[in-house]
Order: structure tokens, then C-alpha cells, then sequence
């Protein structure tokens, strides 16, 4: 079947909002109008995606709203770009304004948080308790400690304490976060760097006007990311997709929003980013092979020679 074909029969397609997490699950998203779907992500399961352009802005969450707004505009974004909004959404997106600082109070308790993603890479973040570690599980965090709470502007100021003192960064990219799943220790050293941490974190909050959490557990991911033996030793990256590009392979554990997928050749599996996904109108394409794609190579890097190091 051809694409103009694929749009004739479905004009109204479901559109990917890519993936989150909710309650410990991770789920693919897809919306057409007001009508949303959610798949739960298992790993074993054979998934397959014609995909059809243009890519569209997938929306925004208004403030009060329980479920995205459609995007009025049905725009059109860069089928290669990292926003998922067209900017009128993004001018309006209760998350987005959140990040931005935009939001000085909307009268929830808020979690101040350690994030572990790999040696040297630690982060300093905040989410709504409500939440739980839903957005921990989004960011990928191979462990991380809860160690305040508050309302939104005393633990903004925790955090942006913690990030000056050097302690922790309030943000890293994907691609550095990805090179530290071949090699992350194990869970005993990751407990103990997130509790000297937050112990750390917590001299620096004396006299903030926050609930400082010192016996909450530290948490592990590895495991349930599948990655207890570190990332496959060489795999391809999507790089880039297109309208009558097809996704396919039998799903890994999900870690964040990243999916590996085992490819039915041998060829070695694929990683995506299904935030590469969102915006795209996906039709089931099982059984068929993965193409038009734009991969990268990723290979895990030698181990150091710690005897040449000595000389």
C-alpha cells in the first residue's frame, strides 16, 4: 500500500505522542482529535510502525486540564527537530511553563531530587509529589534519593542552590546519559554516592524553607531498565525519520523514553528515541522490516589501559 494510499483510508490517524510513564508503567501515547491511546510498553513484544508525514505539533497540557488539548493549528513541524510543539503551543504548555520559571506557585508539594545517571553525572531536579518518580522513570535515572519537599518556590530555591554549589547539574543531554549504559557500577556504590549527596545537599539547605528527607530509600532503576549488564556492546541509533519510514523489532525494557528493538535479521538492535516518534501518524506495520531510517553507529568504547596509565 502506498502512503497516499495509507492517508486516503486513514485521513484522521493516530498521531504518536511518544512515551511516558504513569504509576511505574511505561505506555506509547498516540492521539487523533480528542480521542486518546495508550499501549503498554512489554518487553517480547513484536511492534511495527509505517510512518506518514508531515509530523504535527501533538498539542499542550493547559493548566486545569486532565487530558492534552489538540493542537488548533494542525501545524506542521521539523520532521528532524527536538521540539514536539509548533510555538503558539508551547506558549501555552503548563509544563513547559513550569520549566521555564514561569510558574512562581500553583499550590502543590513538590519533591526536590538526586539523579544518578552515570559516573560524574549528577542531577538536581524537581517534580510534583503527586507524580511520584514518574518523571524520574521518563528521564532515564539509572538511581536516584528524594531529598526534599515543599511548595513550588522553596524547593525551586533548593535546587538552584544545590546546582551552584557544583553538587549537581540541573540538566544533561540524552546522548551523554546513553554513553553511561555500558558502565555504571553497581547498585551498593550508586546507593552510596546518592546518600553522601544528599547528605551533602542537605548541609547546603540548612534554614531553607523545605522538609528535608533524610531515611527515604534510594532507588534503583538498572534492573528494570534491563541494563544489570550494561547496554548491548554495539547497536545503531535512529538518527532521523521520514514520511515512509518503518520502525520495527521485538521491544527490550524501556529505559526513559528510549526503546531498544531487536531487529528479525540479526542485524543487531536499534535504538529509538521515541520522542523522534511524536508528532508522526503511525499505521501498524508488524512483520515488516525496519527502513528509511537514518542510523549512527554506536559501539561500546574500549576499557582503559589502567597499565599504561600508570606510566
Amino acid at each position: 500500500m502506498t502512503i497516499a494510499a495509507q492517508r486516503q483510508e486513514h485521513p484522521g490517524g493516530w498521531i504518536s505522542t511518544g512515551l511516558s510513564w504513569h504509576g511505574g508503567r511505561a505506555v506509547l501515547g498516540a492521539v487523533r482529535g480528542t480521542q486518546v491511546h495508550e499501549r503498554a510498553v512489554a518487553p517480547g513484544t513484536e511492534v511495527g510502525w509505517l510512518l506518514a508525514g508531515p509530523r504535527r505539533c501533538t498539542g499542550a497540557w493547559l493548566a486545569g486540564a486532565a487530558e492534552r488539548t489538540p493542537c488548533p493549528h494542525r501545524a506542521v513541524i521539523d520532521p528532524d527537530g527536538a521540539a514536539t510543539q509548533c510555538p503558539a503551543c508551547q506558549s501555552v504548555d503548563r509544563g513547559l511553563a513550569l520549566a521555564r520559571d514561569q510558574i512562581l506557585d500553583d499550590g502543590r508539594t513538590y519533591l526536590l531530587y538526586l539523579a544518578w545517571f552515570g559516573e560524574g553525572l549528577l542531577k538536581v531536579g524537581l517534580t510534583a509529589e503527586q507524580r511520584g518518580d514518574s518523571r524520574l522513570l521518563e528521564q532515564g535515572a539509572l538511581a536516584y534519593a528524594f531529598t526534599a519537599r515543599g511548595a513550588l518556590p522553596a524547593v525551586r530555591r533548593a535546587e538552584l542552590t544545590v546546582a551552584a554549589s557544583g553538587l549537581a547539574r540541573e540538566r544533561y543531554k540524552s546522548r551523554l546519559k546513553t554513553a553511561h549504559w555500558w558502565s555504571h557500577g553497581d547498585a551498593p556504590h550508586r546507593r552510596t554516592v546518592l546518600t553522601e549527596a544528599r547528605a551533602q545537599a542537605h548541609r547546603l539547605l540548612a534554614g531553607h524553607a523545605v522538609e528535608l528527607s533524610a531515611d527515604r530509600p534510594v532507588v534503583d532503576h538498572v534492573e528494570r531498565y534491563g541494563l544489570a549488564g550494561g547496554a548491548p556492546e554495539a547497536y545503531r541509533e535512529i538518527a532521523g525519520l521520514a514520511d515512509g519510514a518503518v520502525v520495527a523489532g521485538r521491544l527490550r525494557a524501556p529505559i526513559g523514553t528510549h526503546l531498544f528493538l531487536d531487529q528479525a535479521d540479526g542485524s543487531g538492535p536499534l535504538l529509538l528515541d521515541t520522542r523522534r516518534l511524536t508528532g508522526w501518524t503511525l499505521a501498524p506495520a508488524v512483520g515488516r522490516p525496519s527502513e528509511g531510517l537514518a542510523l549512527q553507529e554506536r559501539v561500546r568504547p574500549p576499557e582503559p589501559d589502567t597499565q599504561e596509565a600508570l606510566f
